[in-house]
């Protein structure tokens, strides 16, 4: 994936979803942040449970929507995946409330709802755009920002 160009995809059912997060997750190393955009019902956890099973962590994923952050556990030896919800933050000093600079070096950091705070957050990110069509396929754009989404 060029660090400039985005690329699509179209998920028609939510296994194909969790299928491309897992296949996401499985590339990720501590210090990745991902960013996931779209409205509601547009498949953002839907996405952040294929990431965490690619990622081999343990514990349900769930919307972290009440409780704004979650911390999911390698079963191994990977990193530990921090899923975020930044629907109910009031702004961006919400965010450095959350420490998440602490996260971003150890972990891989899923925000659903983040792209407001993203570059905030990291000058390195991929951002992932949902938009669910109106025959309820997801159509999933992947934006690079930075030289770590060059391959």
């Amino acid at each position: 994936m060029s660090a400039d160009v985005a690329s699509t995809a179209e998920l028609a059912t939510p296994e194909e979803a969790l299928d491309f997060g897992r296949r996401l997750g499985a590339g990720l190393r501590a210090g990745d942040l991902v960013v996931l955009d779209g409205p509601l019902g547009a498949g953002k956890t839907v996405l952040a449970k294929g990431i965490a099973a690619g990622m081999g962590v343990t514990g349900q994923v769930t919307s972290p929507t009440f409780v704004i952050a979650r911390v999911h556990h390698p079963a191994g030896d990977g990193p530990a995946l921090v899923h975020v919800d930044a629907y109910r933050l009031g702004g961006l000093e919400d965010i450095d409330d959350l420490d998440l600079d602490t996260d971003l070096t150890d972990a891989v950091v899923v925000v659903e709802w983040g792209a407001e705070v993203a570059a905030r957050l990291a000058d390195e990110y991929l951002m992932i755009r949902l938009h669910r069509r109106t025959d309820d396929v997801r159509e999933v754009v992947l934006e690079p920002h930075g030289d770590r989404w060059h391959t």
